[in-house]
């Protein structure tokens, strides 16, 4: 009666975690999550009375069981196992108990833990390792020799057990697999054999189990999109709910132009995708319901009509179809004419201020300013031999300041030169301070230094001979020249590029001796350049 009650109570507990694993229309893979394993197994002892482990027919006896297991992750399977099995054991000659012997019937329920090597569930070869905490009941009856006396006994006890395996499952068919499977138990305390003398550790008796059997899917294929097609069958998975879909899951197309009916603007005509399923007659990826050209192929931002000069005007309301590319242009597709000159801002030098078209939009220089310019030079004056602007060259350089802010898209040159007397580096030098004495005034007014150029020709471009005074103090000159801003240097088209300047070496070896003092008769030598 005690063993009928114990396994009475096993299979209660068993049924209790069968009926509270988790289950759904799903089996026990990603797609099918459920699964149900039935198998046979045998169990072989080891304790007091010796050890049945891995021999083959030694008190062979076979029992079965039941598992249900439910897919977590990729790599980790939940789930219950309940086995039945029986043990037989005499003990053998020669062992402390010779002609002891015990059978016991095993039940064991345990909740597994699966670990799974994280492989590709279609392998045909899946290994996992168990690890399955639980219940066992033994219900054992034999005989005990202790020195020679004999006694009988029959007993049965609950154990908390413990059970780790290894197993390898093969993959017969996509809801039916097999599996071997081979592991230990440790019944705490667990006393099989009714020897009386345990071990501290309480690990005396113990069996493995060996198992193999059938592992099936359960439920039914997984439909991620709900619409009816399974995802192995669905081409097209993901199918927003609600969608009407044909066999193959895809979302149905009336007008079989690729775009899917809840999709396409215009469901009864055959359109483009990129068109969300309209037509385009003249393929210029603008629908025809809002092309107003739409025969002529043109531009989106044009509602579909056509620009041949690039513009942003329309063809048919261009009134200067020809517009050169980049061109500004007005509402008239003509091009932006900004101080109404006549002349277009894109020929136009000066676009902001009025001016004829033969002298590209920019305002001519009048005859007094000119003259003004070409008599400056007369009345530029520096210290002697120095390219210190004397007093009586302001109000000069005063006029010609009010022409630069007359004239402001002009650019004025400025270019100093010098007669033949002293070196060729010293006359250099000279002409570029002197004309760089007078830039310097000028933007001291609030010229724009960009507006204003100096440069230095020395000895190297007279207007008049050097044989003579008279033609020395002519070529002894700075020259003011205006011109169009952006365009070569007035004084470079006259003279040419501005000479490089002495190094300061060079200069200083070329520089005239300062003159000694009066007092006392310098030695006789040869006379220095005379300063300018």
């Amino acid at each position: 009666m005690k063993r009928l009650f114990h396994l009475t109570q096993a299979s209660a507990l068993g049924l209790a975690l069968l009926l509270a694993a988790p289950h759904d229309g799903r089996a026990q893979t990603a797609d099918r999550k459920t699964s149900l394993s039935l198998y046979g197994s045998t169990l072989q002892y080891k304790g007091n009375l010796g050890s049945q482990y891995w021999k083959a027919g030694d008190n062979f006896e076979l029992g079965g069981g039941l598992s249900v297991y439910r897919y977590i992750t990729k790599g980790l399977d939940l789930g219950i196992d309940l086995n039945y099995g029986d043990m037989q054991f005499d003990a053998p000659q020669g062992a402390p108990y010779f002609g002891s012997n015990f059978s016991a019937n095993v039940i064991n329920a345990n909740l597994g833990i699966k670990l799974k090597l994280p492989i590709k569930e279609t392998f045909f070869v899946q290994p996992y390792l168990l690890f399955a905490p639980g219940l066992a009941v033994v219900s054992a009856d034999g005989e005990l020799n202790q020195d020679g006396n004999f006694s009988t006994f029959d007993r049965s006890t609950s154990y908390f057990d413990l059970h780790g395996a290894a197993g390898l499952k093969f993959r017969l068919s996509d809801g039916v697999g097999l599996f071997v499977q081979t592991g230990q138990h440790w019944p705490i305390g667990a006393n099989f054999d009714n020897v009386a003398n345990r071990d501290e550790n309480s690990w005396d008796d113990r069996y493995l189990q060996h198992s193999a059997g059938l592992t099936f899917a359960l439920g039914q294929a997984k439909d991620e999109d709900k619409d009816g097609v399974s995802d192995k069958r669905d081409k097209c998975p993901g199918t927003p709910a609600g969608v009407a879909v044909d066999a193959n899951g895809c979302p149905l197309d009336g007008d079989k132009d690729g775009v899917p009916d809840y999709q396409d603007k215009c469901p009864t005509e055959a359109g483009k995708p990129e068109l969300e399923g309209c037509p385009d007659r003249d393929n210029d990826g603008v629908r025809d319901s809002e092309d107003q050209c739409p025969d002529t192929p043109g531009k989106r931002e044009l509602q579909g009509c056509p620009d041949a000069d690039n513009d942003g005007v329309r063809d048919q309301d261009d009134k200067c179809p020809d517009t050169p590319a980049g061109v500004k242009v007005d509402a008239t597709g003509c091009p932006v004419d900004t101080d109404g000159d006549g002349v277009p801002d894109y020929q136009d030098r000066c676009p902001n201020t009025p001016g004829p078209a033969s002298n590209r939009g920019c305002p001519e220089i009048k005859a007094e300013a000119k003259k003004r310019l070409q008599e400056a030079t007369k009345y530029i004056q520096f210290e002697f031999d120095r390219a210190v602007l004397k007093p009586i060259s302001y109000p000069t350089l005063e006029s010609l300041v009010q022409i630069m802010n007359e004239y402001p898209d002009y650019t004025l040159s400025i270019a100093g030169h010098t007669d033949n007397k002293g070196s060729d580096p010293y006359n250099l030098q000279l002409s570029h301070d002197r004309a760089a004495s007078a830039r310097a005034f000028m933007l001291s007014k609030g010229i724009p230094a960009a507006r204003i150029e100096a440069r230095g020709y020395g000895e190297l471009k007279p207007i008049a001979t050097n044989d003579t005074e008279a033609g020395r103090a002519q070529n002894r000159r700075v020259d003011f020249d205006l011109y169009l801003t952006g365009d070569p240097n007035a004084a470079e088209v006259k003279y040419g590029p501005e000479p490089a300047m002495p190094d300061p070496e060079t200069l200083r070896k070329a520089t005239p001796a300062p003159k000694k003092a009066p007092a006392k008769k310098a030695p006789a030598r040869k006379a220095a350049p005379r300063r300018k």
